[in-house]
């Protein structure tokens, strides 16, 4: 059996001469014409989507919270004790205004037919390509198995606007595996636009829907001291929120699938198709393509590496991203299979949404570390030490930063859905040729 966990971390790179705080997208129709003959093709092919709704919150002008002082948390229970559905440690109250304005958030959250509040828009997965990642009784029910087999974790800081989406999606796909098979964590930290408040919340309902929930808060902020320690205090916080799995790893299955989202607006059908792609390429990571920019830039550069030790587009000293529409530049498969939409092997990736097993994790091999480059690089370094590095891109799944990003990346890049139709799972060239071989030499980018 799989298990997934799910992080949403913290991504705001240093080494970047522009904020990811874009500029408001505007509503423009883009022309087709204006797209590549690959998209275009599958553009033809698609049904007609929504328009976009307009962006708008009640939490769009923050209430400052308290200043108080938020706890790191106790060690979690001994591998012989249950898990609880509770808060490891004691939690502030919160705000009271934004406690009263919290209900929004979870009623948005817990069902995906809410239109209160606006949100990307998702289409209804296929679920005749996904059924296989839920665990079957012999009557064909969802099965509840003895061990939980996914477990979500994620990161929050102050994106109260984004978590219809984001939570929402995690839960819509946690009914379709089986809430009671499931664990979610979250570590939130130094949040005062309501997103703490939402989340403490959100226990109530986690426990009616059997799923078993971890919250707790962090007053660790990678960006103290302009940055200095923000790789160190990020691996930190990506291991404050794999702790439940870590610490107690006889209490989850060991073919368990760790899922790290960053803080992205995406859908369940893009949760869902990174567990089917590492399920049926056997890979031991696979990650999604994060865009900004409307869809045009891909972001994840400083972390990300091809089988050829480069990173997805070249960076001269400078530091220029003049050559960012330029993907796979030396490397003419890669670039096919990306353009076609086909999985391709990498040696490091992250790319605001991955999952990989949880293995190594559970046997105490690995844990999130830093050095001169970014703590998802070293973790990819790791796995490939362990015999772990079958890793993939999977660019059918395409994320952006915000719910109007992710619009412009699914106009532009498409939903999943679109990318993967008429793919069927007998089809042979979507498979991946793993290269099972260390490469020489990777390009060390410690910062620009």
């Amino acid at each position: 059996m799989l298990a997934a966990v799910i992080v949403v971390a913290f991504s705001l790179l240093p080494y970047i001469s522009y904020s990811r705080d874009v500029t408001p997208i505007t509503w423009d129709d883009r022309t087709r014409d204006s797209l590549a003959p690959i998209v275009q093709d599958k553009l033809d092919k698609s049904p007609a989507r929504p328009s976009p709704v307009e962006y708008k919150t009640s939490l769009q002008t923050p209430i400052n919270a308290p200043p108080d002082v938020f706890n790191h948390g106790k060690k979690k229970n001994k591998d012989t004790d249950s898990p609880k559905s509770s808060s490891p440690s004691p939690l502030r109250a919160g705000n009271s205004a934004l406690l009263d304005a919290s209900p929004r958030y979870i009623a948005a959250i817990m069902d995906p037919g809410d239109t209160f509040l606006p949100r990307l828009f998702c289409p209804a997965p296929t679920s005749e390509r996904y059924d296989h990642l839920r665990p079957r009784a012999a009557d064909g029910s969802v099965n509840l198995i003895q061990k939980p087999n996914y477990f979500f974790a994620l990161n929050l800081h102050q994106c109260v606007g984004l978590l219809p989406r984001l939570i929402g999606s995690i839960v819509e796909t946690m009914r379709f595996l089986g809430p009671q098979n499931c664990v979610l964590s979250i570590i939130e930290g130094r949040s005062d636009d309501g997103t703490y408040e939402v989340l403490k919340q959100l226990h109530s309902e986690m426990e009616q829907l059997r799923v078993k929930y971890y919250f707790d808060s962090s007053e660790i902020d990678p960006m103290v001291g302009n940055g200095e320690r923000r790789i160190p205090l990020l691996a930190e916080l990506r291991n404050l929120a794999l702790r439940p799995l870590v610490e107690s790893p006889r209490l989850y299955d060991p073919d368990t699938t760790v899922f790290f989202i960053n803080d992205v607006s995406l859908c369940m059908e893009d949760i869902l198709e990174l567990l089917h792609q590492r399920v049926r390429q056997r890979a031991d990571m696979t990650c999604a393509m994060d865009w900004i920019f409307e869809g045009t830039t891909f972001y994840d550069v400083w972390i990300s590496r091809t089988m050829q030790g480069d990173q997805f587009f070249e960076i001269p000293q400078s530091g220029a991203w003049d050559f960012s529409k330029n993907l796979f530049w030396n490397d003419p498969k890669t670039r096919t299979r990306h353009e076609a939409r086909l999985p391709f092997q990498v040696w490091s990736c992250w790319n605001g949404a991955t999952s990989f097993t949880a293995k190594p994790l559970l046997k105490g091999k690995v844990r999130f570390r830093s050095n001169y480059s970014g703590e998802p690089t070293h973790f990819c370094k790791d796995l490939w030490n362990h015999g772990y590095g079958k890793i993939a891109v999977i660019p059918s799944v395409n994320v952006g930063y915000s719910d109007e990003e992710s619009w412009a990346v699914k106009k532009l890049q498409l939903y999943t859905s679109e990318n993967v139709l008429g793919e069927s799972n007998g089809d042979l060239l979507a498979m991946i040729d793993w290269q099972t071989e260390q490469l020489g030499q990777i390009k060390c980018v410690p910062t620009y």
